[in-house]
């Protein structure tokens, strides 16, 4: 690299200062600097101030040209500003930035010289980690949840992914979204412990030691398996999606209890049922489907009225003619358990 460096810089001192830049980095690289050790190199290479921050951490490594911490500013006033900035990413994810406090107009290497910093910068947090990247290979996902991996590659596919060996067990969620990043959700619902997502067709992985069911934004289906090991906490978080509906749109594997053998029920088997085969003939006209669902889920008239926003009077109609079309009695507790379990054997089937 530094004899291509040399042979350039005949040609085009640009060129020539960048090749010089590229070979220094790649030295720091060679001899696997920590964060701090690449500010200050850099630092002193850009003759000012230089920053690292990791979204992750959250903490900003400000380093001066003479290798010292740079200066904060007195209180009350504002951080200097950037004069270039780039952001650092790590498997197609934006982790972090790092940039210069130039006095005056940027010089004509600075983009170059950042480039190669936030390259640096993101090799370098992945390799001393954790990094705040939630965005995980999927091939390592993969290994991690599928039943047919033996327990080392299972152990060393998570320690790839930076779940520590004698940390708490690792769980998975089974995501379905339509307009949040995975990777997004995933910060969400487990803000301060280690978190790896990934997509697997046309569900969404995530896997966390621990997930917290109330911070899972609107418009997103979530499945929480509930078993220690990873693969049969994804059986349970793909049957647990199964039964996310809009109203319960995040149902976790043990709260599922006995409903959970419906999952299990040969489809055949499910369409035959007469109870089954009249939910799919209702669903032909969607208000009345609407209705039965919000009565199986409020078990009351009045409450369903107000999920509806209707009066009870109007949906105690309704309810009379979906009764007759179903053949049950929706009054009687063992009517509502019948139309609550076809109601959901039939989505089952429909999922």
């Amino acid at each position: 690299m530094e004899a291509l460096a040399v042979r350039l810089s005949g040609l085009d001192p640009y060129v020539d200062g960048a090749m010089r830049i590229v070979a220094f980095y790649d030295t720091l690289m060679r001899r696997r600097v920590d964060l701090p050790a690449l500010a200050r190199s850099s630092a002193g290479l850009a003759e000012c101030v230089t920053g690292i921050r990791l979204h992750g951490t959250g903490r900003a490594i400000r380093i001066a040209p003479d290798g010292s911490p740079a200066a904060a500013p007195p209180p009350g006033s504002p951080q200097p500003p950037a004069s270039t900035t780039a952001p650092i990413t790590l498997d197609e994810e934006e982790i972090g930035t790092v940039w210069l406090e130039r006095p005056g107009p940027p010089g004509p290497l600075d983009e170059v010289l950042l480039d190669r910093l936030a390259i640096a910068a993101a090799a370098t947090a992945e390799r001393y980690g954790p990094a705040g990247t939630t965005m995980a290979d999927p091939a390592l996902v993969e290994l991690v949840i599928s039943p047919d991996s033996d327990e080392a590659a299972r152990a060393r596919a998570l320690r790839l992914l930076g779940f520590a060996a004698a940390g708490p067990p690792v769980r998975a969620v089974a995501v379905r979204s339509s307009q949040l990043p995975l990777d997004r959700i995933g910060g969400l619902v487990c803000p301060t412990r280690p978190v790896k997502a990934a997509p697997l067709g046309e569900v969404g992985v995530i896997l966390a030691a621990e997930v917290d069911p109330v911070r899972f934004p609107q418009g997103v289906r979530a499945g929480i398996g509930a078993a220690d090991s990873p693969d049969r906490s994804w059986c349970e978080a793909r049957t647990a999606l199964r039964f996310t509906t809009a109203r319960r749109p995040v149902v976790h594997y043990d709260d599922l209890g006995a409903l959970a053998l419906l999952a299990r029920i040969p489809q055949e088997a499910a369409r035959e049922n007469a109870d089954v085969a009249a939910i799919a003939r209702l669903a032909a006209t969607p208000e009345d489907l609407e209705t039965l669902d919000a009565y199986c889920t409020a078990g009351s008239l009045r409450q369903a009225a107000d999920v509806l926003h209707l009066h009870h009077s109007s949906v105690a109609r309704r309810l009379d003619q979906i009764a007759k079309t179903l053949g049950i009695e929706l009054t009687a507790p063992t009517g509502l358990t019948r139309a609550r379990i076809a109601l959901t054997t039939w989505r089952l089937l429909t999922d």
